[in-house]
């Protein structure tokens, strides 16, 4: 089992990269968006890495970060949904938009995934929806989008879950309202008023 790879960016093609480690080249199959992030060959990269294994063939599949590999694991757990259908969604999502239309019950927003349906969407939803929770989902997000300093204030989810469903209730969807609370950077003072006030300011724009 291969963990991570660690190396020089050796190549890149659409969909996948080739990692030299050690003077031996990893044909990696990626997210689409990660290409985009890459500065080219001669990079230094580093992949956690998910590795399928068949008679014919023995394929690696690469992300980021560990939340990355955690939600790509969690996605092909589901019946139906297989390694290549999961990197294709984390392609047209990304790991965060995934988790909030998840939890959202957004089953349009997957199915906009190349290959993947309206069953095969709700059924991720179905089965992934009680391993989610909106807390952990917005503290995964500030944690990429920011990196925090030791002692850094934590909220905790109760506010921003009342303040997405005041948003709801008045005609947002769940998504964009997900969205939005999670764009605020919440004190420790700030109540869901205060939370939703700041959502409303970043949804006129």
């Amino acid at each position: 089992m291969i963990a991570f790879l660690r190396g020089t960016v050796a190549d890149l093609e659409e969909g996948s990269v080739v990692i030299d480690v050690g003077g031996v080249g990893y044909e990696v199959l990626v997210p689409g968006q990660l290409i985009d992030e890459l500065s080219g060959v001669g990079q230094e990269l580093k992949l956690y890495t998910y590795m399928q294994v068949r008679e014919d063939a023995v394929t690696l599949f690469g992300f980021l970060t560990r939340d990355d590999l955690r939600m790509y694991r969690m996605l092909i757990g589901v019946s139906g949904v297989g390694p290549k259908a999961g990197l294709s969604i984390l392609s047209c999502l990304g790991a965060d938009e995934l988790r909030f239309a998840i939890l959202a019950d957004d089953a349009k927003k997957i199915a906009k995934t190349p290959g993947i349906g309206a069953k095969t969407a709700q059924k991720i939803i179905l089965e992934l929806k009680d391993k989610l929770d909106v807390e952990e989902a917005f503290e995964k997000t500030f944690a990429a989008q920011q990196a925090a300093p030791e002692g850094a204030v934590s909220v905790g989810g109760g506010a921003m879950q009342d303040a997405v469903e005041a948003l709801t209730a008045l005609g947002y969807g769940s998504t964009e309202a997900l969205k939005a609370v999670r764009q605020v950077k919440p004190t420790e003072d700030m109540d869901a008023e205060a939370i939703l006030r700041e959502a409303l300011k970043r949804m006129a724009f």
